[in-house]
């Protein structure tokens, strides 16, 4: 992290050219995380893992309960593993600090609970607002004393748990965040001293339903049956089948979304490298999108290429996609008509909300921008510079900088955010300048 710097604003230049290039993204954040939690329970080392502020976060959480960490970031590999066999998280008490990290503080949430100890989570400004009331239920319903510490039902969260999960059938709302359930199926893995097979019911919707399958895909990788039964139900059999000899990390598609956004503004042609529509992450469907909106979208063996044409807008269920909505939001300033993104309420709890910061900044571009509860509608209008906030979030830093590949005197604020998934972003940004 210590090679790059950023400035407290970053003033963008448009582009003279469209682009016509090949990009590499990092690893994706949502993969390494979930990896290095079934790395520290299965002594195992994790290839083309992302470096980044959420990776960091849980490769020093782990630290603190103990795990044995080895980075070697010149190879990007992580090994983890336990100093012994006598106790499924080495350290009976730790005290973690997850900064903004979702999935760091609600992985290990539900990885705590599987072990005899006591343990704090806490985190910065923002992750104190953000929900997990909805986590600590379900684990309360196995025996596991979960609470938050100041009665917000956000962190700081206190873990106080036996020796595994008193009880094999528990259920978890979904309707706020797939991770809450995604932690439970990580965690389900080990809670069980007899081995018994856990099942996870689901209460209501489920958000974001293709980050679950993909916790579900990485499980049966790593040699651990698990699925779903019906619509709202997931079988967890905790008996190894035996795990890979090291797992190797996709390219982050989320990531991906901007440079294929890139290519859809400015009419260009951008191939993203390592990625392809049998990804396990489910935002490499936002090139479908691109198309409906009027790209031409082609897949090989290098990757998948976007080509930018006349764009339309559309109407669009982002919910099994949405940590692209602020790209689509971005583009759709640059089609022809409106376009209206539904059904992403959820979005409001993420590190910032969402919907309406974007609705903020697109309409100080000069965007006609509706908000709704659950999205908003985007009509474009005459587009102007000036500096946008990003509420430190990286998504909307990366998003609006898509604006300004187009529209001259856009002004990035803190344009440092993007270091939570992607510090290098700003440098491999400039490559589309070929």
């Amino acid at each position: 992290m210590s090679e790059f710097t950023y400035p407290a604003e970053l003033a963008l230049q448009p582009l003279a050219l469209p682009p016509s290039v090949s990009v590499t993204v990092p690893g994706s954040k949502s993969i390494t995380n979930r990896a290095l939690v079934l790395a520290a329970l299965s002594n195992n080392t994790v290839k083309g893992a992302l470096r980044s502020e959420d990776t960091e976060v849980m490769i020093d959480s782990l630290r603190r309960l103990g795990f044995l960490v080895t980075e070697d970031w010149a190879a990007n590999t992580v090994t983890v593993g336990r100093p012994g066999w006598e106790r499924l998280i080495p350290a009976d008490t730790a005290d973690l600090w997850v900064g903004n990290s979702g999935t760091t503080l609600r992985f290990l949430t539900a990885l705590v609970s599987i072990d005899r100890g006591t343990y704090r989570l806490d985190g910065v400004a923002r992750m104190r607002e953000r929900p997990v009331e909805d986590l600590l239920a379900a684990l309360r319903q196995v025996g596991v004393d979960a609470r938050s510490e100041q009665g917000t039902g956000c962190p700081p969260v206190i873990v106080v748990s036996g020796a595994g999960w008193k009880g094999n059938v528990l259920t978890v709302r979904g309707d706020v965040s797939s991770q809450f359930l995604s932690g439970l199926i990580l965690a389900a893995v080990c809670s069980q001293r007899d081995y018994s097979v856990v099942t996870i019911r689901i209460d209501g919707p489920l958000v974001s339903v293709p980050y679950v399958d993909m916790t579900l895909a990485m499980m049966t990788q790593w040699g651990i049956e698990a699925g779903w039964e019906g619509d709202n139900t997931i079988v967890v059999d905790p008996h190894w089948q035996g795990h890979p000899s090291g797992y190797t990390i996709e390219p982050d598609a989320s990531a991906a979304s901007y440079f294929w956004a890139a290519a859809a503004v400015t009419g260009g042609r951008v191939t993203v490298s390592g990625l392809n529509r049998t990804s396990l992450q489910g935002d490499v469907r936002f090139v479908e999108v691109l198309g409906q909106m009027g790209c031409r979208v082609e897949e090989c063996d290098a990757g998948i290429t976007v080509h930018g044409g006349p764009l339309r807008g559309v109407d669009v269920d982002m919910n099994n996609i949405s940590d692209t909505v602020m790209t689509l939001g971005a583009v759709a300033c640059f089609a022809e008509g409106p376009t209206t993104i539904r059904n992403v309420a959820h979005i409001r709890h993420k590190e910032t909300d969402r919907i309406a910061a974007l609705a903020k900044e697109l309409r100080k571009l000069g965007a006609e921008v509706a908000e709704r509860d659950d999205g908003l509608t985007i009509t474009p209008r005459a587009l102007k510079g000036c500096a946008v906030d990003t509420y430190n979030d990286h998504r909307m830093a990366m998003s609006l900088a898509l604006v300004g590949l187009k529209v001259p005197e856009v002004v990035i604020r803190n344009p440092g955010c993007v270091a939570k998934t992607y510090p290098g972003f700003w440098q491999d940004w400039e490559k589309l300048r070929g």
